[in-house]
């Protein structure tokens, strides 16, 4: 966590980063050309425990 704030695991990236992208019709490609520290695998694997 960051000050209280979700975080992808052995990063400083906040998992609502990833939320705002998609939300502004990004990519996952493009969150993870500007976040390298979040593998694709981290960012799959929080959107499908999201659509359980």
């Amino acid at each position: 966590m960051l000050s209280g704030t979700p975080v992808f695991k052995n990063t400083r990236v906040p998992i609502k980063t990833l939320i705002d992208y998609l939300s502004a019709g990004e990519t996952i490609a493009d969150f993870l050309d500007d976040f390298p520290t979040v593998t694709q695998e981290q960012a799959i694997s929080l959107l499908q425990r999201f659509s359980s």
